[in-house]
């Protein structure tokens, strides 16, 4: 399963090569914080996105198999709390684990997927826009 802690970044799906120009490179962060989860029941399991300064989202998420030789996948939800400047917002994330090299030195596994705004909140701030979005466990070993 997912438990535990995850870095979470998010990034604006923009076609364009950034060369070394590292504030272009900076812009495309769409989002950053800390995914939390907890296993709670088969196939499921819950938790939060902290973005720090009291931006937090609350997840819910299921553990999805579309067939015999799809890998697993993760949809998960994520609302605004109540009182807290993401009241009213929702977020859904689709995702898979990245690729495990077998022979690869030191990799931190990770979660690989995309975002959508499915509530606006605010003008500039509408439903319906995507980015794409890396996650890594914050442990050098194998979530549990």
């Amino acid at each position: 399963m997912l438990s535990g802690k995850w870095t979470y970044r998010s990034f604006v799906n923009d076609q364009g090569l950034v060369g070394d120009d590292a504030q272009k490179a900076l812009n495309l962060i769409f989002g950053e914080g800390v995914f939390t989860f907890t296993e709670s029941g088969p196939g499921r399991f819950h938790g939060t996105l902290d973005m720090g300064q009291n931006y937090v989202l609350n997840l819910s998420g299921e553990v999805r198999h579309d067939g015999p030789r799809s890998p697993e996948s993760y949809h998960i939800i994520g609302e605004g709390v109540a009182g807290s400047p993401t009241a009213g917002w929702r977020y859904d994330y689709q995702c898979a684990r990245g690729y495990h090299w077998p022979d690869g030195i030191d990799q931190i596994p990770s979660l690989v997927g995309t975002v959508v705004r499915v509530k606006a909140h605010g003008p500039q701030s509408p439903a319906g826009v995507t980015a794409s979005f890396i996650a890594v466990h914050q442990s050098k070993s194998a979530p549990a």
